[in-house]
């Protein structure tokens, strides 16, 4: 069983550009006015629209704390902190803000989890 999230987007082109080239996300599929991207095993689609959606969040689950860095290292700019442990959740995460202002994080488990 799979799923897609879809979100309005006022900037088509530059989102999509954005999570394809700044996040590592491909085009899964084309429609006449959304753009549905893949990573990993997540689904997640724009669809060009009079108002953007920037409610929710979007998280991106690495690996290792390293990959984590990478991508801070990459979105610093953009970040809203450095990488931190969350001991609540024993993850290690950061947040960062896409260029519409939709909350964004990166993060891994920092304990065993079952495959996806």
């Amino acid at each position: 069983m799979s799923g897609i999230v879809f979100y309005g987007t006022e900037s088509l082109e530059e989102i999509v550009d954005f999570y394809v080239e700044r996040i590592g996300a491909e085009q899964w599929l084309e429609q006449p006015d959304c753009t549905i991207l893949q990573y990993d095993n997540m689904l997640f689609g724009f669809c060009d629209r009079a108002e953007a959606e920037t409610e929710g969040t979007i998280t991106f689950v690495y690996s290792s704390r390293g990959d984590v860095d990478v991508m801070y290292d990459a979105l610093a700019a953009r970040a809203r902190g450095e990488p931190v442990e969350n001991d609540q959740y024993r993850i290690y995460q950061f947040f960062a803000d896409d260029p519409e202002g939709r909350t964004i994080e990166f993060q891994t488990f920092l304990h065993e989890t079952d495959p996806v």
